[in-house]
């Protein structure tokens, strides 16, 4: 296997190993993204709903741990908790545009890659008379696994995207109704 891979390395030009490097750099970010980014929405999640059961039970305060009354510092008035509202859902989505950038540009990246691949493998055969498909297709072959990786990455970053997005659609879900609490008990 990395003798194969080796291979298919010494064999690509540069801008085949660039757009494998460029693609790989963008897996580390999108990796990256969603880690840091998933634990940092659960554990905002873990406390927006542990606040708003607060809320909702016997206790009228709210939890201290909750970015709304951090934001708010306690102030029940409608126009500063949306203003929280607003702060800590732009706080929380920061980054997610990223995974939907990569998402949308890493096929073409790929498909770049492989384009190019396929000049070079038609260039490469203009100096033969005959050239078959038993010599063509492991050339077409290679160029198209910057394509194949261009999807790849394309698939995690838009998975990841809409976990996300949902996570902080849940979040914005547990904000509004304790602002909505909040208000109504002034």
């Amino acid at each position: 296997m990395i003798d194969m891979i080796l291979d298919y390395l010494g064999n690509s030009s540069a801008i085949a190993i660039l757009v494998l490097v460029l693609l790989s750099a963008y897996l580390v970010v999108v990796f990256w993204i969603f880690i840091y980014r998933l634990l940092s929405l659960n554990s905002l999640i873990v406390n927006e709903k542990k606040s708003l059961e607060s809320l909702t039970s016997r206790n009228t305060s709210i939890n201290p741990l909750s970015s709304l009354y951090k934001c708010s510092n306690g102030s029940s008035s409608k126009h500063i908790l949306k203003a929280c509202e607003i702060s800590i859902i732009k706080d929380a989505s920061f980054g997610i545009s990223w995974l939907s950038i990569i998402s949308s540009t890493a096929p073409f990246v790929g498909l770049f890659g492989t384009v190019v691949g396929i000049l070079e493998s038609f260039a490469k055969f203009s100096n033969h008379s005959k050239v078959g498909f038993s010599i063509i297709a492991p050339a077409i072959s290679e160029a198209l696994v910057a394509t194949a990786a261009g999807i790849f990455v394309a698939i995690f970053a838009y998975t990841f995207h809409q976990i996300l997005v949902r996570k902080v659609y849940e979040l914005n879900t547990y904000i509004k109704a304790q602002a909505e609490i909040l208000i109504a008990k002034g």
